[in-house]
């Protein structure tokens, strides 16, 4: 049996904690280790998962990208799955994947999610479809993958970085692109988490204008010089749109200087 360690954040989100690691205890295909890396947790976290079969880490804290970063480090499964602490997992979502990972070849899998918000079940919009394959210019527009939905060989970290920690968030959106810019990525069109949405500490609703963090992730990209001719067309056409839309949002909050960096960034990067 192929060895998965279990990467559980968590950041004084006591009252999500215990059902968060109970949902991965309790998968049929068992984890090598269950590791909780608490970025900082003020809350008594600790004490929600006394008695568990978990390895507990709790550091200062600096960020999801920090936390998760550590959990890679210390992993010492060929696998590494994560769980952010406010999802959960169905009951057969490791073995699914790893058997359809080893099946089909592929170092890297997601899956379909269901989503709540505040307790009750909303749909997904069309931009958020899912594909399988050779799928960044799927992940341009925006984040398609759950991190709690990922299995992924714990080696590919080795290759294409870890999480970058300047980015405060749309860090997973980072990950996908340097990940999907070299390797095919299996969907399994099966909802195998739940995400629960709809609290106030949610990082989505403390940064407003996300495009800006999701622009200097495809900047990078381009400067990496790993891209084929195809997807540097798509990441440019991608960037032109992202940085047309903040800067028609700067100018109408009289924000003249970042309006016009907005503008001419993609001619800068088109140049180079």
């Amino acid at each position: 049996m192929d060895t998965v360690s279990v990467v559980i954040t968590t950041f004084n989100r006591r009252h999500f904690l215990k059902d968060a690691t109970l949902s991965v205890l309790s998968q049929d295909y068992p984890a090598k280790e269950v590791i909780i890396i608490d970025d900082g947790s003020t809350d008594g976290s600790r004490e929600e998962v006394e008695g568990l079969p978990v390895k507990y880490i709790w550091k200062e804290n600096s960020g999801i990208s920090s936390a998760r970063n550590e959990g890679i480090r210390v992993a010492k499964g060929r696998y590494i799955s994560f769980l952010d602490v406010d999802d959960l997992w169905k009951k057969k979502k490791l073995s699914t994947q790893i058997m359809l990972m080893e099946e089909k070849g592929y170092r890297i899998s997601y899956t379909d999610e269901i989503w709540l918000k505040n307790g009750k079940r909303i749909n997904q919009k069309l931009r958020h479809r899912k594909y399988s394959g050779y799928i960044f210019p799927f992940c341009l527009p925006l984040c398609i993958i759950s991190p709690s939905s990922v299995v992924i060989e714990k080696e590919v970290f080795n290759e294409v970085g870890l999480f970058d920690e300047t980015l405060p968030v749309c860090e997973d959106y980072d990950m996908w692109l340097r990940i999907s810019a070299r390797y095919p990525i299996l969907f399994v069109d099966k909802p195998l988490i739940i995400k629960r949405g709809g609290h106030e500490d949610q990082l989505s609703k403390k940064y407003e204008a996300m495009d800006r963090f999701r622009v200097k992730s495809i900047v990078n990209i381009l400067k990496k010089g790993i891209l084929d001719e195809e997807m540097k067309k798509e990441a440019v056409r991608e960037l032109l749109k992202k940085c047309e839309i903040l800067a028609n949002g700067a100018r109408k909050r009289n924000l003249i200087k970042e309006a016009e960096y907005f503008s001419r960034l993609p001619l800068i990067i088109d140049r180079d």
